[in-house]
């Protein structure tokens, strides 16, 4: 079944060439812009800012930014697409084998990412089916098969990851010579991280000669935050300090997921120095928190006025500071 091609660079409004540096930039313009809890519209937002993640969740990743590559550069966004042939082994496309080979497609929404998303990247089917299938010498006797597990990715902001969320994901399914699409209510938990799997049993695929169904599991993709890096439960902020407020020092007020939070920049702070917030990070599954580190970074004026120019001057025939010893 063909889906919309996504032109990710489009997206993001970086050309192809465009540095790890200008699509980092980009995306966290983009998704200031777009974040839900700035935005007016809020609904119109959130799908904007699902997009950007989605485009930034490959285009910011080495490996997939190479695989989306190797499509080549001439569709156009909107355009009818399906992955090319072998696109499955090697990328963990969407089309999956069930027993006795034949072909079983299942594609979600709700997840956060498009279909598009899912067929180059996303879904899968996991281990090997339950029970005992056909074996050599059983051919005239049916034994039940438990249906295998599938996988799928779910995008999940840092908010849902700090207060925990409900989301409704539709999962379609062949059902015969038709496409049944069941709804599944998935509970996001307070703490959950990159990579942990939501198992939803019974909604992998079907079992046969009245095996048990299969399991889904939904991968946790956490979404891009402006703001933001996240390391284990703890949240990276990068906070830029005139160079004076490197040298005499400085109260600073920085963002939190869970409103902002004053903190005291020492005299003498060098760049890259981290300054730790104990327990305004992210929650873990004992009830503590992660912690919000901010790490320094000195920014230096690109241009000065004339009188700016004389200070800067003056500063450094009085200075006795010596870089390089």
């Amino acid at each position: 079944m063909p889906v919309q091609y996504k032109d990710y660079y489009e997206t993001l409004g970086v050309p192809r060439g465009a540095s790890e540096v200008e699509i980092k930039k980009a995306f966290r313009k983009l998704a200031r812009q777009y974040h839900p809890d700035v935005a007016k519209d809020k609904k119109k937002a959130e799908e904007k800012f699902k997009e950007v993640n989605e485009a930034y969740e490959v285009l910011g990743d080495a490996a997939k930014r190479k695989k989306y590559d190797e499509l080549g550069a001439n569709w156009k966004s909107g355009a009818d697409f399906r992955p090319p042939p072998g696109w499955e082994s090697f990328s963990g496309g969407q089309a999956f084998r069930g027993r006795g080979g034949g072909g079983q497609e299942f594609e979600f929404s709700g997840t956060g990412f498009s279909d598009f998303f899912e067929q180059l990247f996303g879904s899968r089917m996991r281990g090997g089916a339950g029970g005992f299938g056909h074996s050599a010498g059983f051919e005239e006797e049916e034994f039940p098969e438990r249906g295998r597990d599938i996988e799928g990715d779910i995008m999940v902001t840092l908010e849902e990851a700090m207060r925990g969320s409900v989301r409704t994901v539709n999962v379609r399914r062949p059902a015969g010579r038709s496409v049944r699409t069941e709804t599944c209510q998935v509970k996001i938990p307070p703490g959950v991280t990159e990579g942990q799997k939501l198992r939803l049993a019974g909604r992998g695929e079907a079992g046969t000669d009245g095996g048990g169904a299969g399991d889904l599991y939904l991968r946790v993709r956490l979404a891009r935050h402006p703001d933001f890096e996240v390391e284990d439960h703890n949240l990276i902020y990068e906070a830029e300090l005139a160079p004076w407020e490197a040298v005499l020092g400085t109260n600073l007020s920085v963002p939190a997921l869970d409103g902002r939070v004053n903190i005291k920049i020492p005299p003498g702070t060098q760049n890259g120095q981290k300054l730790r917030v104990r327990g305004r990070g992210l929650p873990q599954r004992d009830g503590a928190r992660g912690d919000l580190i901010v790490v320094t970074q000195i920014a230096v004026p690109n241009k000065v006025t004339a009188a700016e120019q004389k200070l800067w001057e003056q500063l450094a025939r009085e200075s006795r500071f010596k870089p390089r010893n």
